[in-house]
């Protein structure tokens, strides 16, 4: 599952650094997008909801990382 510690798990807890940092680039983000349209397409599931798995999975562990 792409919400693991897998290679879309780096690849957006990476993205998000950028982004926070103001420094997020369009290589990263399209890496990101291409790791989950790739999980997406492999496990038939939607994109939108690989997408929003991921991204709360990140968002979780960067709040307990900072609190």
């Amino acid at each position: 599952m792409i919400c693991g510690r897998g290679r879309g798990f780096e690849l957006e807890r990476a993205a998000r650094a950028e982004q926070q940092a103001g420094v997020l680039t369009v290589e990263t983000a399209q890496a990101v997008q291409k790791a989950i349209n790739a999980h997406a397409a492999a496990t038939g599931q939607s994109r939108y909801e690989v997408e929003a798995a991921l991204k709360r999975v990140v968002r979780h562990l960067a709040e307990d990382d900072d609190g």
